[in-house]
């Protein structure tokens, strides 16, 4: 578990592609940029010429319904990549990216990438595999939303969350940075209440316990079982 970034585990450090200066402490302005939280980094509509890499804090990637619901598709953490659908043509943003706290994040322009990409061929499979896993997740999503009640996609989303940025301690599992009630309700497609309900009862039951930096699973098998 203790999932890193996929540049990581193929051995490319795509993070001094966004940030060319960055192991000299000397990072240039305009491969930089510092949002607060709250600050969109773009959004709908915004022209798609850049590919983004989050290099301290985090991203919500999120969309509006017709009748304007917020529709959370993911939150992403450092080391992550977004906007990456501006490499396939993509001439509009059809999501927006919101910072959730003080984000730095590193961009390179798609022509550029594209270039980067004819001379590495492994790059080429680094992307593919971003967006591959992202489509993965989705169809996992939409799953849930069909086959499972609330508590279960609640509990799963915990056991994802694990997976991929949990560390272990001993025989538990921390997650460090943890998310709001409202984010994880967000992105299961419950409410606060719900989420906050679940989470109460599991800690009743000792199998975590959480607070507004971090979540501790004590015991990960028993919380797996919790998916119905």
């Amino acid at each position: 578990m203790n999932e890193k970034p996929i540049w990581y585990l193929e051995n490319i450090d795509v993070s001094t592609l966004f940030c060319p200066n960055k192991l000299k402490n000397e990072i240039e302005s305009n491969h930089l940029k510092t949002f607060k939280k709250n600050d969109y980094v773009y959004m709908t509509e915004d022209a798609s010429e850049h590919i983004f890499f989050i290099n301290k804090g985090r991203v919500k990637i999120g969309s509006f319904s017709d009748s304007g619901k917020e529709i959370t598709k993911a939150i992403l953490g450092v080391g992550e990549v977004f906007g990456e659908m501006a490499l396939i043509g993509e001439g509009e943003r059809r999501d927006f990216a919101l910072a959730v706290e003080e984000t730095s994040i590193c961009s390179i322009k798609s022509d550029s990438m594209k270039e980067l990409i004819k001379d590495r061929g492994s790059l080429s499979m680094f992307f593919m595999k971003i967006m591959g896993s992202k489509v993965i997740e989705m169809e996992n999503r939409l799953e849930s939303l069909v086959f499972k009640d609330s508590r279960s996609r609640i509990i799963e989303y915990l056991v994802e969350m694990v997976r991929k940025r949990g560390q272990r301690v001993g025989y538990e599992w921390v997650v460090r940075n943890f998310i709001t009630h409202q984010e994880i309700a967000n992105l299961t497609a419950t409410s606060r209440q719900t989420v906050t309900t679940v989470l109460n009862e599991l800690r009743n039951e000792e199998i975590l316990t959480f607070d507004r930096k971090r979540l501790l699973v004590r015991d990960l098998d028993k919380l797996k079982e919790g998916i119905q």
